[in-house]
């Protein structure tokens, strides 16, 4: 069960990784054609290129989902498994509010000063690149931390795992 999600959380880091590199790549490419100023135009590279990273993220999304749903079902004490659903429920509804605050704070850090923040309207002067490889930076710590977590976790007596 922790297993499904470490792996699950590695996926996660490794297509945030991937994610970063080929938005550095299409930024590139808008560079080489001269569309930085053009934000309407289209950047001339394949749709293929987000493939990967989107495989990787669903499966991401399934080992670590199903991996939580499990974890708190299976280790709450039979009276409470309703309240470790809602638990594990919850966790979307706070990553979505964390999330909206960070891309706030990282908006107005880096959009200060007459600059393009990270998040411009003009996608080729943007950086979600430098986004990217925050999260998966953010990814790659979180990993350490559950790892060193779950470690020492001993599993609920009578659990199925």
């Amino acid at each position: 069960m922790l297993q499904r999600i470490g792996i699950g959380m590695v996926l996660s880091a490794i297509s945030m990784v991937i994610t970063a590199l080929v938005e550095m790549q299409r930024l590139k490419t808008a560079q080489e054609y001269g569309l930085v100023d053009k934000p309407n135009v289209t950047v001339p590279m394949s749709v293929w290129w987000l493939v990967p990273q989107y495989v990787l993220y669903g499966l991401s999304d399934v080992f670590t989902m199903v991996g939580l749903q499990e974890f708190f079902y299976d280790q709450v004490p039979h009276e409470l498994r309703s309240v470790g659903l809602a638990l594990y429920l919850s966790i979307f509804g706070v990553g979505s509010l964390l999330s909206s605050f960070f891309i706030s704070a990282i908006e107005n850090v880096t959009g200060g000063d007459g600059r393009d923040s990270w998040f411009a309207n003009n996608l080729n002067r943007a950086h979600l690149d430098y986004f990217y490889w925050l999260l998966a930076s953010l990814s790659a710590i979180g990993l350490a931390f559950y790892l060193y977590s779950t470690k020492s976790y001993i599993y609920a007596s009578g659990s199925r795992f």
